[in-house]
């Protein structure tokens, strides 16, 4: 459909797959996308740096998205096990960043803004306030690409994108049926919205 990247989740979730499927499940995606080959992400919880880098490896990753309220220390802890980007999470329950934020947006290859929710390390489909989120998100800005997530779908994604112009969008519940069920009806619309033009 035109994405530049494809998603797995290795963290605790009902999507949770494990390596060798979720390989096949990217090796699947990347085909269908054509010439241009997707960029394969990652998204792990909390854990060990060797074993996150030993599953990306098995996975063929490029990006590791990193939940779990990481710092700094842990974004240079996973790159001595592997060579690909680091996106860190940054997960926001208002209009200001942690204080650590800048430091983190440094270290990181990416900084993934998502809703918080207690209990949860994402795909809660809480919405952000992007309004209110605008102006302050020029520390992160200055210095690592912006990945928007928290609550997306094909009804808002428009706005979200005229609100803060990220350079990424990442969906998983919003272009769902049911839990860990992709929806092609409502990721056509997705993609349409953010103004990705399907090729399927």
């Amino acid at each position: 459909m035109g994405a530049a990247y494809l998603g797995v989740i290795f963290a605790d979730s009902p999507r949770r797959l494990s390596p060798g499927t979720a390989r096949a499940v990217l090796d699947a995606g990347s085909a269908a996308t054509g010439v241009v080959r997707a960029r394969r992400v990652g998204v792990f919880g909390p854990g060990r740096a060797v074993d996150v880098g030993r599953i990306a490896a098995e996975a063929e990753l490029d990006i590791i998205q990193l939940h779990g309220d990481p710092g700094s220390s842990d974004v240079e802890g996973i790159r001595s096990h592997f060579a690909g980007d680091v996106w860190a999470v940054l997960r926001l329950d208002g209009r200001s960043l942690p204080p650590d934020a800048a430091a983190l947006a440094i270290a990181a290859d990416g900084i993934v803004i998502d809703a918080k929710a207690p209990g949860a390390l994402g795909g809660t489909g809480r919405v952000l306030d992007w309004r209110g989120l605008a102006g302050v998100l020029g520390v992160i800005r200055s210095e690592a690409p912006l990945v928007l997530a928290g609550g997306l779908t094909p009804d808002n994604v428009a706005a979200a994108i005229a609100a803060l112009g990220p350079d990424v969008v990442d969906v998983s519940s919003g272009i769902e049926s049911a839990p860990g069920i992709k929806d092609h009806t409502r990721m056509r619309a997705f993609a349409e919205a953010a103004g990705i033009q399907p090729r399927v």
